[in-house]
C-alpha cells in the first residue's frame, strides 16, 4: 500500500492506493486559515501536523490491518509557504502563505534593483508576490529578532516530513518555486542566497521526487499505527504532483487545471524560459521540467457570478439553472466580453490591481448571455497561457483537463473550441493526491519511472472535441480579448490609487 498526502491551503487529504491503482481509504481534515492585517495569509504548521495525524489515525482506525501494509508515503504541497525554524526545530512564527500578498516592496526591489535578467538568469523566474525568496526579505526587513534565530527554512509539506523521519529535506519542483534555487541545474542558487541573506546551513537536502528521502521514525510510526519501515518519498509541489495524478508527465502533453485558480501545465524534457518571463519555469516531479501559466480567478469567476451576483436564484441547483440559460447563447456571447481578473492577475499580465470587467453589454443581452460571457472569458485567459507555449515552441500534442469545473460539462465544450484542441477528461478525481501516492509507488520501486507509473494507471474517461464552426468565431473575440488589459491598465491603476 501506498500513502499520499496532499496539504492544501484549507485542509489535507491522505489517500491509500494498492498496487493496482486502485484507492483503498481516504480521509481529510480542515484546519483555520488567519488573516491578521490586509494582504496577510498565514497557517500554523502544527495545524497541518495534526490535520495529517488524525487524517491517518482514521484511516488506520477504520482497518488496522493497513497500517502495516504502508510501504511508502509521499506528498503533494500547497507551494511558495515561508516556514523558518530554529536550531531546535521549533516554529519561529506562522507560515507566510503563497496567496499572501504583503511583499510588494520586496518583489520591487529584486525586480527593479537587482533586475529581472539577474533573477531570470539565475533561477529561471522573476519575483512575484507569492514567491518564498521575497517572504524571507520582508522577514529579514520586519522581523530581525525571528530572522537572527532562522537555522532551518522549510516548505509547508516538508515540514511534515521532517515530523514523521527528522531530517530536513525537500524536492526540486516544491524548491523551483522558492526563487533562490537554479532550476536549470536542480541546486540552490548562491547568488540568490547571497541576495536574500540566506545561510546555505538553512537549506535542506534536494532530492528528485521520487526518491527515498528517510525513513519513519519509529515513535511516530506507533502512533500513527503504520509500518516502522514506511519509507518517505520527495513528493512535490501541488501542480506538479497533481500532473502526475492526471498522466501529464510525456513531453507534449498540456493540462489544464480548472479550479478556483486555473492552472496550463506543459511537461517538457529540456529547460526552457519564456523571454518575457510570463510563465512559471520549474522543475517536474519527474525529474524533467515544465512551464505554467496561473491565471488565479478561473472557476472562482463563476462562483463569484452564481453565489454573489445571482444568489437569489430560488432553485437546488442555481449553477444547472444558469448553465442552462447559457447553452442557449450563441458562441461570442453575441458580443459580449468578460476580463476574469477577479481577484487581480499573474499569467500573463502580472498586476495585482487588474480587475473583472464586462465589455460590450447592449440592452438585447440577458442573463444567459453574461453567465456565457464568464465561462469563455475564463477560456479566453487560459488561452493566453497556451500561446505563449507555442510561442517558445513547445509541443501540444495533447490536452487533459481537469478541475472542479469539468463538472460543467457546457463549459468543457467552450474550452476546447476557444483552445480549438480536444480535451481529454481523465480519470483521477483525487487528482494531487492520487500523484503523490504514485511517487510512493515509484519510490518504492513498484515502478521503474514515474512515466511507466502513469501510463499503467491513468485513464482518459472521456474526449471532447471542438466545434469547428464556434472556433472560428472563437478566434475573432480571441483577438479583440488580448487587447482588453492593454486598454485598462492604466485606469486599473488610477482606481487602485484612488
Amino acid at each position: 500500500m501506498y500513502l499520499g498526502i496532499d496539504l492544501g491551503t484549507s485542509s489535507v487529504k491522505v489517500i491509500v492506493m494498492d498496487k493496482q491503482g486502485t484507492i483503498v481509504d481516504s480521509a481529510s481534515e480542515k484546519y483555520p486559515l488567519s488573516f491578521p492585517k490586509p494582504l496577510w495569509s498565514e497557517q500554523n504548521p502544527e495545524d497541518w501536523w495534526k490535520g495529517t495525524t488524525d487524517a491517518i489515525k482514521k484511516i488506520i482506525s477504520r482497518n488496522s490491518a493497513l497500517g502495516n501494509q504502508i510501504e511508502g508515503i509521499s506528498f503533494s504541497g500547497q507551494m511558495h509557504g515561508l516556514v523558518i525554524l530554529d536550531e531546535g526545530g521549533n516554529i519561529l512564527r506562522p507560515s507566510i502563505l503563497w496567496n499572501d500578498g504583503r511583499t510588494q516592496k520586496q518583489c520591487d526591489y529584486l525586480n527593479e534593483v537587482i533586475g529581472q535578467d539577474k533573477l531570470s538568469k539565475y533561477t529561471g523566474n522573476i519575483a512575484l508576490s507569492g514567491f518564498t525568496g521575497p517572504k524571507v526579505l520582508w522577514v529579514k526587513e520586519n522581523e530581525p529578532e525571528i530572522f537572527n534565530k532562522i537555522a532551518h527554512i522549510l516548505l509547508p509539506k516538508d515540514y511534515l516530513r521532517y515530523c514523521l523521519t527528522g531530517d530536513y529535506k525537500i524536492d526540486v519542483s516544491d524548491a523551483a518555486g522558492t526563487l533562490f534555487f537554479d532550476v536549470e541545474n536542480k541546486t540552490w542558487s548562491k547568488e540568490m542566497m547571497d541576495i536574500l541573506s540566506i545561510k546555505p546551513e538553512w537549506l535542506p537536502e534536494v532530492y528528485d521526487c521520487y526518491e527515498v528521502t528517510g525513513i519513519i521514525q519509529k515513535d511516530i510510526a506507533d502512533q500513527l499505527g503504520i509500518s516502522r519501515g514506511a519509507k518517505v518519498i520527495g513528493g512535490g509541489g501541488d501542480q506538479a504532483v497533481g500532473a502526475v495524478g492526471t498522466g501529464t508527465v510525456a513531453s507534449g502533453v498540456v493540462s489544464v487545471a480548472l479550479g478556483t485558480s486555473g492552472v496550463v501545465f506543459a511537461s517538457t524534457n529540456e529547460y526552457k524560459v519564456d523571454k518575457a518571463n510570463r510563465l512559471h519555469s520549474f522543475n517536474h516531479a519527474n525529474g524533467k521540467f515544465t512551464q505554467m501559466g496561473v491565471m488565479l480567478s478561473a472557476a472562482y469567476s463563476l462562483q463569484w457570478w452564481v453565489e454573489e451576483v445571482n444568489k437569489d436564484i430560488v432553485a437546488e441547483n442555481p449553477y444547472q439553472v444558469l448553465r442552462d440559460e447559457a447553452a442557449k447563447i450563441p458562441a461570442g456571447s453575441e458580443g459580449l466580453l468578460f476580463l476574469p481578473y477577479l481577484s487581480g492577475e499573474r499569467t500573463p499580465h502580472a498586476d495585482v490591481n487588474a480587475t473583472g470587467v464586462f465589455i460590450g453589454l447592449k440592452p438585447s443581452h440577458t442573463r444567459g448571455h453574461m453567465t456565457r460571457a464568464v465561462m469563455e472569458g475564463v477560456g479566453y485567459g487560459l488561452r493566453d497561457s497556451l500561446e505563449i507555449l507555442k510561442d517558445m515552441q513547445i509541443p501540444i500534442e495533447e490536452m487533459r483537463i481537469t478541475g472542479g469545473g469539468v463538472r460543467n460539462e457546457l463549459w468543457v465544450e467552450i474550452l476546447a473550441s476557444i483552445f480549438n484542441y480536444e480535451l481529454n477528461i481523465v480519470e483521477a478525481s483525487e487528482g494531487p493526491a492520487y500523484g503523490a501516492s504514485i511517487l510512493a509507488a515509484v519510490g518504492c520501486g513498484l515502478f521503474n519511472t514515474v512515466e511507466e507509473a502513469c501510463e499503467k494507471l491513468i485513464k482518459v474517461s472521456k474526449t471532447v472535441k471542438p466545434s469547428e464552426e464556434d472556433a472560428k468565431v472563437y478566434e475573432k473575440y480571441y483577438q479583440v480579448f488580448k487587447k482588453g488589459y492593454g486598454q485598462l491598465k492604466g485606469i486599473y491603476q488610477e482606481l487602485a490609487a484612488l
